[in-house]
């Protein structure tokens, strides 16, 4: 009987964080908020888009926020935030910096979209539409 053993990888494997654990997310929050509003603000998103994208949050919360990013995030927020920096970060590498902060806001052909913008596309699919952009982009560039 051969034993067959999978190659090395030349790549450390990378630690996941555990958003679950609540010290991970005090860790996390604040520095995630602050990105994702220059992130909301590069690519020129309205504050109810944007409040949609962090999961549906009402005008003061949103504002609050904003004002004060001094927080703990839920699981959910935290891994939008995650998958919409990803995309930024993705675009970044692929595109030149004035394509890459205006993509979100261009129709795109690409069968995934059909003929909508990937923002529309992620406010209408929410967290699982963010995901698949985020790996629609890896995929492009050959992943991070």
């Amino acid at each position: 009987m051969l034993n067959y053993a999978y190659p090395r990888s030349r790549f450390e494997p990378t630690v996941m964080v555990d958003l679950n654990a609540k010290a991970e997310r005090e860790r996390l929050s604040q520095s995630a908020l602050k990105g994702f509003f220059k992130l909301a603000a590069t690519w020129k998103v309205r504050d109810e888009d944007a409040r949609q994208l962090l999961g549906g949050l009402s005008n003061s919360t949103y504002y609050d926020w904003k004002k004060n990013p001094a927080r703990t995030l839920e699981v959910d927020c935290i891994t939008r935030i995650s998958y919409l920096l990803g995309i930024y970060k993705a675009l970044h590498i692929i595109y030149g910096d004035k394509l890459a902060d205006e993509w979100v806001s261009l129709p795109n052909t690409n069968q995934i979209f059909e003929g909508r913008t990937p923002l529309a596309y992620m406010l209408g699919g929410g967290l699982l539409a963010m995901q698949i952009v985020r790996q629609l982009l890896d995929a492009r560039h050959g992943g991070l």
